[in-house]
């Protein structure tokens, strides 16, 4: 019954540890998804956090507001509340837009899905904001049937302009099918041969700007259409119709068309027109937000000028000349250069009424840059227009100029669609290096690392296992990557990282047009040290999960001897099997975008030549979760289910036949629990607790985590190495040695007699040699500690024996 008693006891703590280990286990690989998917942490301080309310982000030190809020610190309401109004409910409406229905077109309908309704909420003349009338459009007309319509010089244009007005008020649906469509019924509208009216074109120009609301993806689909020229079609109308304002505006929340008409009779010489965009309180154009003058001398931007543009004309030549500002290039879909940031990429359009043949005017520019400055440093930019031959950007006729105050200045020799493409280089936060813990954790490891495998290589004749050779590989490919970790963790890319960005220092030679926004220096060399810590690393665990499984066939199976070629055996799935995953996975990432120049960063991190950190909306196609934290959980899983049972049924099972005392007997147990905790690698679940979110409690487990980890080489060394027999054998000769010399020697200096000592230290040195023999006697009577596996063989050979 005793028996039964224990084994039940046993099976319990077996149970309770499994459980216990798996919840542990469970709740790191939760957090660690829950934290990727959350984004990555803002560098901004928590003051300017607090400053920006409701959604506002703090940039180039203001705030930057939503379109519902404006302000200095977007606290004032910029929409209408919820309505309703002709059984039409509207959700909340920011300010200059018109807010789709909640009621939508039935299914049987062919404009199914779509809203019933548009209502425009605006300013009135006093400057309060209020809802304008509905306008109802026809659920059985859709974009295709409206294109169809639109063919038809007879055809209603204001009717057919309301309706793809309607039809595009919600700008989440638009497929690129839809923008295609959309775009050639606004193209017909603005065809100065089809005479629509002002007010149609301005229901055109509305829809424009809620076409430019659409996804990037949807216009990537629409310019990749077979001979679709429907864009490059509604981008030469809208330069057209900018000459038709007669020195009026037409401003939407992404588009700003304005005009200007002068008198060129009896008049000769030059003339500037000057148009500018004001910097806002949000990412959106406002009424107000365009400035034009004319016959001024020059460009004049100060600290509220976002763009700036100077057109140089002859008064003889023109009558009219027309601006359009669009607030992103979605319209401009280029083949050549790629955008992978969000930073808003204004174009701005100029177009006189000179004939084509006496075109004679020139443009100035200033642009102020807009980005995040906290993460990211401006690295160059290139002066360029709109091709409509190409449909893509050039940069014949432009240059760049020197700037002033922070502007990007440029100079260009035509009129049409200009830009700045500006390329941006991280400004990544190196971590400082190693902290003293960590160097001397690593530093101990090493040396103990190595002590190990020389002690265990010179007496392997003193051993009949394969344990050695198991403990010898698991000890070099810790030391590979100890010293892989010590010296190369850190990018060698730090030191060459500028800290200011400055414009003053862009080359303003070179004015070729980039291939992307965002530009990372590459490093090989960081790369190939990621690949080599990230094999290394899989090496060590998979010998500890070797190790584990060797211990439970000895032990727990009693397999006596070992399957025939079990080193060769053992050997190919440690050092190959994770060379299989890490060139899996490069080979992946590689075939995936090796195109692209800077595909390095899918695999590693710029910060330190370790795996990358995958995206909020990219973590089931992250190389850290499939090549490292899944097969090091299984690893860790099956280690420690090893560890309990060998815990239970051989380190701490009763043993009657064991003559020492109960308290050596518990010591032995615990220094042999010890012993194979470490080499198992069980210290790692630790990693899993430093997700908490509680700062105090994680630097806590981290300091933990650092402590037994970066010294996991100094625990083999003492436990394999400084409690065995041997080790402590020729420890003891060594001082038996060393006390003989010391007494040779202070003899030698006693009897002569020009050696000045003073009595009292030469009583201490005397003193401190004659206890030498003692400490090599208490040195001598340490407990020693054979290897797991004998212990355990012997006493289950004796037990066996006593059956």
């Amino acid at each position: 019954m005793a028996s039964c008693r224990a084994w039940n006891l046993r099976v319990l703590v077996a149970v309770v540890c499994g459980l216990l280990t798996a919840i542990i286990l469970g709740l790191g690989i939760w957090r660690v998804v829950i934290r990727i998917q959350r984004g990555k942490s803002t560098s901004s301080s928590s003051t300017t956090t607090e400053f920006c309310r409701n959604g506002g982000t703090w940039e180039n030190g203001r705030c930057i507001c939503t379109e519902e809020w404006k302000g200095l610190r977007c606290t004032i309401a910029n929409f209408c509340e919820n309505s309703t109004y002709m059984g039409f409910t509207f959700a909340r409406i920011p300010v200059g837009r018109y807010g789709p229905s909640l009621q939508t077109c039935g299914k049987n309908t062919p404009n199914a899905g779509n809203p019933m309704a548009v209502r425009l909420c605006n300013l009135s003349p006093y400057g309060e904001i209020e809802l304008q009338n509905v306008t109802i459009g026809n659920c059985n007309e859709n974009l295709e049937t409206l294109e169809e319509q639109v063919k038809d010089v007879t055809a209603p244009l204001n009717n057919i302009s309301s309706g793809v007005q309607i039809l595009t008020s919600d700008a989440n649906k638009l497929t690129a099918e839809n923008i295609s469509s959309a775009t050639r019924v606004v193209g017909q509208i603005f065809n100065t041969s089809r005479n629509a009216s002002p007010e149609a074109k301005k229901i055109a120009v509305v829809t424009v700007s809620q076409l430019l609301d659409a996804s990037v993806d949807a216009f990537q689909g629409a310019a990749a259409t077979a001979n679709n020229d429907a864009l490059t079609t509604l981008i030469e109308q809208m330069e057209t119709y900018s000459l038709s304002l007669g020195n009026q505006s037409v401003v939407e929340p992404n588009i700003a068309i304005q005009s200007a008409n002068f008198s060129s009779e009896g008049a000769v010489g030059p003339l500037n027109v000057r148009f500018s965009v004001q910097k806002g309180t949000s990412s959106s154009l406002i009424s107000g937000s365009t400035v034009l003058h004319t016959d001024v001398d020059g460009l004049n931007p100060d600290g509220q000028t976002e763009l700036q543009i100077l057109l140089n004309i002859t008064k003889s030549n023109s009558k009219a000349c027309g601006f359009v500002v669009y607030q992103n290039d979605k319209l401009f879909q280029s083949k050549t250069f790629t955008a992978k940031s969000n930073f808003s990429q204004k174009i701005i359009s100029s177009k006189t009424d000179e004939n084509e043949e006496d075109q004679s005017a020139s443009v100035d520019m200033v642009f102020s840059p807009r980005y995040n400055q906290q993460e990211f440093q401006l690295y160059s930019y290139a002066c360029v227009y709109w091709n409509l031959s190409t449909r893509d950007w050039d940069t014949y006729g432009c240059q760049k100029d020197k700037g002033t105050d922070g502007f990007l200045r440029c100079r260009c020799n035509h009129t049409t669609n200009f830009a700045v493409l500006m390329t941006f280089k991280k400004d990544y936060q190196y971590p400082k290096s190693l902290d003293i813990l960590s160097n001397v954790g690593c530093a101990l490891s090493i040396t103990g690392l190595a002590l190990t495998i020389i002690f265990q290589i010179v007496t392997r004749k003193g051993r009949k296992t394969s344990a050695t050779w198991v403990l010898v590989n698991l000890c070099i490919s810790m030391l590979i990557f100890n010293l892989l970790f010590v010296f190369g963790i850190e990018n060698s890319n730090k030191n060459l990282q500028t800290s200011d960005g400055d414009i003053n220092d862009i080359d303003l030679d070179n004015n070729d047009v980039p291939q992307t926004d965002t530009i990372n220096i590459p490093n090989p060399m960081c790369t190939a040290i990621a690949a080599l810590l990230h094999y290394f690393l899989l090496v060590t665990f998979t010998w500890n999960a070797l190790y584990a499984v060797q211990l439970y066939f000895r032990l727990i199976r009693t397999m006596k001897p070992l399957p025939q070629h079990f080193i060769l055996f053992i050997s190919l799935i440690g050092w190959g099997v994770p060379a299989i995953v890490v060139a899996i996975t490069v080979g992946v990432i590689y075939s995936q975008n090796g195109k692209n120049p800077q595909w390095e960063l899918d695999y590693r991190q710029e910060k330190i030549c370790w795996l990358a950190i995958p995206e909020p909306n990219g973590v089931t196609k992250s190389p850290l979760l499939w090549s490292f934290i899944v097969p090091v959980t299984i690893i860790l899983i099956s280690n420690v289910a090893i560890f309990i049972i060998i815990s239970i049924n051989v380190l701490w099972k009763n043993n009657q036949k064991l003559t020492s005392t109960k308290k050596v007997s518990s010591m032995k147990k615990i220094v042999n629990t010890l012993s194979v905790a470490v080499v198992f690698g069980i210290t790692w679940i630790l990693a899993y607790l430093m997700l908490v979110n509680d700062d105090s409690i994680r630097i806590i487990f981290s300091y933990i985590f650092c402590l037994f980890n970066t010294t996991q080489g100094l625990q083999i060394f003492i436990m394999y190495t400084v409690k065995t027999k041997i080790f402590q054998s020729e420890a003891s000769k060594v001082l038996t040695s060393l006390s003989s010399i010391g007494r040779s020697k202070l003899l030698s200096s006693v009897t002569r007699p020009r050696l000045r000592v003073r009595p009292r230290l030469r009583v201490r040195m005397y003193k401190f040699l004659r206890s030498l023999p003692t400490v090599q006697e208490h040195f001598r009577l340490l407990e020693t500690s054979p290897s797991i596996e004998e212990i355990t063989l012997s006493e289950n050979d004796k037990a066996k024996e006593s059956m």
